[in-house]
């Protein structure tokens, strides 16, 4: 791609104006949307970020990753899903949610799931979809996948391309490690078939439509559900 520029300087220093960001991206049109005028992408990208208080990383990642994705001539719409209520932060049904919620809007055919504090450091890390599931952010990869069980692999960008900054940040109350956690991914090979979008519960209370993105506020229920 022509307007990609390689390495960036990622810093979180200066507070970010969401109005000041609108305005310098003057093509990204309301509920954060964007395609490009002068050619047809190639993919239509739903952009996925699981949300709870976090509203000065939101505005890093905006800043940073609107010019970003344009530059990479994506056809893509940004999605905040905004836990409501007190319930422990349940990141996976916030990407479920997601990814239903943003199909109801458009024909996307390919999802990025996003966390609100990493930014990408390289424009050359595209947000688009490959032949197989691809993780973006090689050099901060903590966190086993489920893929291996589905016959998928991982493809990556090279260790330079995928690099991300992550905005540090202290744990909130009510998403602390979960305890049980390993237990889980151990027992994934036989939960994984009814735990998903086919079980999917949730109720949208409010949908937002600002200048440079999505906010969909959902009541995920009691953690069973």
């Amino acid at each position: 791609l022509p307007e990609l520029v390689g390495a960036l300087r990622v810093e979180f220093s200066q507070p970010v104006n969401l109005e000041e960001v609108a305005r310098i991206n003057p093509e990204v049109k309301a509920g954060g949307r964007f395609a490009p005028k002068d050619c047809i992408a190639l993919q239509k990208v739903a952009i996925i970020i699981p949300f709870r208080n976090r509203e000065e990383h939101l505005k890093y990642w905006l800043y940073y990753l609107h010019p970003i994705l344009q530059r990479q001539q994506l056809d893509y719409g940004v999605y905040v899903i905004n836990q409501d209520g007190e319930e422990e932060f349940n990141r996976a049904k916030l990407l479920n949610i997601g990814f239903a919620e943003a199909l109801k809007e458009y024909d996307y055919d390919c999802f990025v799931f996003s966390d609100v504090d990493l930014i990408p450091m390289d424009d050359r890390n595209t947000y688009k979809c490959y032949s197989q599931p691809r993780h973006l952010s090689v050099s901060m990869d903590k966190f086993g996948f489920r893929l291996v069980f589905k016959g998928m692999g991982i493809s990556r960008p090279d260790a330079v391309i995928g690099k991300c900054r992550m905005i540090r940040h202290s744990r909130d109350r009510k998403n602390e490690p979960n305890p049980e956690r390993f237990d889980r991914i151990a027992h994934t090979r036989e939960t994984m078939s009814s735990d998903g979008l086919n079980t999917l519960s949730y109720k949208v209370l409010r949908t937002d439509k600002y200048p440079l993105y999505t906010k969909i506020t959902v009541d995920i229920g009691s953690p069973n559900s």
